[in-house]
């Protein structure tokens, strides 16, 4: 296909307007350099038939006589449009005289959502979760724990931060939404004295155990110190595993996926955490190099998919103490196994993120990458399809960070300020089809976080798909009251204020500190809210405040409702203060209390009731 390609047609949005209704038109050389990414040749994008994806019972013209092979393995002859009683799965498409298959998708139409779910929750951050037996950090024994004890006292959601695995070796990342791998998950958070064979090598491993359980004497989590205590003690276990039936069922069934992930994992502690600094006969996945670097080093290999199975263990153990709401980030490291996985998927020389709003002027550069939504489209959306299904086992509901990205994404060229970045369109309908039927599989709901700079449209079609919406008390102008019921509400996230961080003015404090232009007037529009919210006024004690906000969220019309640990704990801080460099430990603050402190703190205790009442 010859011509100039059209900014349009390869899916890139003239113009848009932000939050707070600025507009913003796509300059000639920013969309240049996205189309450069995108390697577009040609002034449309070349018409794929690898996919074609559909609703059951939807009328669907197909290309002449073909043979469908239904999942299930049945075969038919169909001709003219697809059969209306084709069940909801992936299925394979053969037109007759074509050499090449079409990938058929039919989806249920609407994602999974019980019917009157109404339920309450604690959204915490993993990694701050210490109890007494973590190793510095965290672990999935101790969210087995606190899941038991939330369930006992009438909460049976709990929703996590991103699990997502970061690269190996050091420095280990902090941030849960800049993953290495979506479909894996970080071996930081194993508890290492419930890994098979732990008990026989009690002894070897009790020093190991005394140096982890040190590490929690600070509030500020150093994970380069947690991950090379844990590493030395998974090498411990490792060296004495027997092997186990589980484990080969697992690596079984996660076959290539796994293999190519613990490849990187190998091979990045031999030639460093970025693949695109290796050597070059290792870049590729499929290359003869990288066959042979496994073979040399196949234990190596073996053990980083062993880390993953203890992984899905044990996080298989938490899921059955309470109903896990896993987070799923928007994008990866570019840097990181995913990105070497699928790099002829990705767009190079750009990175994603956010446009200027009131709490950025500057815009946000998240430094992620993301997929091109054409060839992800020419891939049978098999890299979307493994990524939710690695979210959706073992819990019961997702979290999408910026759903948003399902229908449009902020691309940043290289070399760009975040203010000069453009929007892409993603085929949104296709994307939400794929995602109804993972959710139906699962039997697992999704909530979608629709805040900052979202279209109408994108809420109305997330909403027909049952997709939750998410609303915050620090955004909304209406009263929990008037609250859509298809959403979760929430006063804020791992982003925003806490409640004691906006009422006391400590978070305005800590953003000067740390060298940010604050944004008073928004904050104290916070401050407005809370007290529309609860009838208190401006001198009312913060221990009314906290419990009077969530007693506000419990009685909105919402399928669910979510208090965040540090609300329920009173704390100042946030997790994360975005546009900070070094001058806030983002991702790194533990809880100032411990697991075993909390389950009996009495502003525990009494935000519980008020979740529980719904």
């Amino acid at each position: 296909m010859g011509g100039t390609p059209q900014p349009q047609a390869w899916g890139i949005l003239p113009q848009f307007w932000d939050s707070a209704g600025g507009f913003h038109p796509t300059s000639p050389q920013t969309a240049d350099a996205i189309l450069f990414a995108m390697g577009a040749a040609g002034e449309h994008p070349p018409d794929t038939q690898a996919v074609i994806v559909t609703r059951a019972g939807e009328r669907r013209p197909i290309p002449g006589p073909a043979e469908l092979m239904a999942e299930d393995g049945s075969i038919r002859r169909v001709e003219g449009e697809l059969p209306p009683d084709l069940p909801p799965g992936y299925h394979e498409l053969r037109p007759q005289g074509s050499g090449r298959a079409i990938r058929l998708i039919v989806s249920p139409g609407a994602c999974h959502l019980p019917e009157g779910l109404r339920a309450s929750g604690l959204a915490l951050q993993l990694y701050a979760l210490r109890s007494a037996r973590s190793w510095g950090i965290g672990d999935l024994g101790d969210l087995r724990r606190f899941a038991g004890w939330a369930r006992t006292a009438g909460i049976s959601m709990l929703l996590l931060n991103p699990l997502h695995a970061a690269s190996p070796g050091l420095p280990q990342q902090p941030s849960p939404y800049f993953p290495s791998s979506r479909r894996y998950r970080n071996p930081i958070y194993l508890r290492l004295e419930e890994v098979p064979g732990a008990r026989r090598l009690a002894d070897r491993l009790a020093p190991l155990s005394h140096k982890g359980r040190a590490l929690n004497g600070r509030r500020s989590i150093d994970r380069d110190a947690v991950w090379r205590v844990k590493l030395e003690g998974l090498e411990l276990l490792w060296s004495g595993f027997r092997g186990d039936p589980r484990f080969r069922r697992y690596c079984a069934r996660e076959g290539a996926s796994l293999d190519r992930y613990a490849s990187f994992c190998a091979l990045a502690e031999r030639h460093g955490p970025s693949w695109r600094s290796w050597p070059r006969v290792v870049g590729q996945p499929g290359g003869p190099a990288v066959a042979a670097f496994v073979r040399e080093q196949s234990a190596r290999v073996d053990f980083h998919r062993w880390l993953q199975w203890l992984l899905e263990e044990q996080l298989g153990r938490a899921g059955t103490a309470a109903s896990l709401i896993a987070d799923l980030a928007v994008g990866v490291d570019p840097d990181g196994a995913d990105a070497w996985a699928w790099q002829e998927l990705l767009a190079s020389g750009v990175r994603i993120g956010a446009p200027p709003d009131a709490f950025a002027p500057g815009g946000q550069d998240w430094g992620l990458s993301p997929f091109d939504p054409w060839k992800l489209r020419a891939a049978g959306y098999e890299p979307f399809i493994q990524v939710l299904r690695a979210a959706f086992r073992h819990g019961g509901g997702i979290r999408l960070d910026h759903v948003m990205g399902l229908f449009r994404l902020y691309w940043i060229p290289q070399g760009m300020a975040a203010s000069e970045g453009a929007y892409v369109r993603y085929p949104a309908r296709e994307l939400l089809e794929i995602l109804a039927l993972e959710s139906h599989r699962a039997r697992a709901f999704v909530v979608g976080e629709d805040l900052g700079t979202v279209e109408d449209e994108t809420r109305e079609e997330l909403a027909r798909q049952q997709v939750l919406s998410y609303r915050l008390l620090w955004f909304e102008d209406r009263p929990p009251s008037a609250y859509p019921r298809q959403a979760l509400a929430a006063v804020t996230t791992h982003d925003l204020p806490t409640i004691a961080g906006a009422w006391t003015g400590a978070d305005l404090r800590a953003q000067r500190a740390a060298g940010i232009e604050a944004n008073q007037a928004e904050q104290e529009r916070m401050v407005r809210r809370l007290q529309e919210a609860t009838g208190l006024d401006r001198q009312a004690p913060l221990e009314e405040v906290i419990p009077a906000a969530y007693r506000a969220l419990a009685a909105s019309p919402c399928n669910l409702v979510a208090a965040t640990l540090e609300d329920a704990l009173a704390v100042e801080e946030r997790p994360n203060m975005p546009a900070t460099r070094g001058q806030w430990p983002n991702w790194s603050l533990a809880l100032p209390s411990t697991l075993e402190q909390i389950v009996r703190d009495p502003r525990v205790v009494r935000l519980l009731e008020v979740l529980k009442r719904r």
